[in-house]
């Protein structure tokens, strides 16, 4: 398994979110975790990549345990984590925005930006656009695009199709979907159930912080989607 979240608690001030979660992602393939507002998705997120620190557990990747690593040190191990809300430097052009990425990542960064490039051709049409300007779509392709400069085994990606239209979610179904087939690793979380379990070899339910149901994208369509809305009932 690339990462292994044992046991995990986490909390904002006095107010627990996580309640020992145990969660594993495998080295290839999309494992997406599923919840209601509040049910502790992003927290999980977050405390993977080290926004926050577990008050009890291990983050484990490749085996090695990077509980207490910063950010910025589990991306150079392999890791990428795009946030909820279509972040970028808004004053900044799309091609800017992309280019200061791989600044940071020297040749290979680069090197790969012709690469994220592809995976989102609408983009080429607004390289020159403030990333201010652009749409809810656009400004999400190139969050994602922004995350594979950085050369991720495993990619982070949180509601990416949270108020996106039709269109465009279909385009990142696609390039998520290359990207798993390709051999990297993404942990998805999303409410949009049917997107999630479409793209997913693997399911977890979120609810209260707690994982309260798995399991795996081969099921029966039918049986799959009942077992994770009773789950999102509880």
């Amino acid at each position: 398994m690339m990462l292994i979240l044992q046991d995990i608690t986490a909390s904002y001030g006095r107010t627990q979110v996580l309640h020992s979660v145990s969660l594993e992602s495998a080295e290839s393939g999309i494992l997406a975790v599923l919840g209601h507002n509040g049910a502790g998705k992003s927290t999980l997120l977050r405390t993977a990549i080290g926004l926050i620190n577990p008050t009890s557990g291990r983050v484990l990747f490749d085996g090695e345990d990077i509980s207490t690593l910063p950010p910025h040190s589990r991306i150079r191990k392999g890791m990428a984590y795009v946030p909820q809300g279509q972040q970028s430097f808004t004053q900044l052009t799309c091609w800017e925005n992309l280019r200061v990425v791989a600044d940071l990542h020297g040749r290979p960064g680069h090197a790969r930006v012709d690469d994220a490039l592809g995976r989102f051709p609408a983009l080429h049409a607004v390289m020159d656009r403030p990333a201010g300007l652009l749409s809810g779509g656009q400004r999400q392709q190139l969050a994602i695009a922004r995350a594979l400069i950085s050369g991720p085994r495993l990619l982070l990606l949180d509601e990416p199709t949270e108020g996106i239209q039709p269109s465009v979610v279909t385009e990142i179904q696609q390039a998520i979907t290359e990207l798993a087939a390709g051999g990297m690793g993404i942990l998805l979380v999303e409410q949009n159930m049917g997107f999630a379990l479409e793209v997913a070899r693997e399911y977890a339910v979120i609810s209260r912080g707690r994982i309260v149901e798995t399991g795996m994208g081969v099921e029966d369509k039918e049986l799959k989607h009942n077992k994770v809305k009773m789950s999102l009932a509880i």
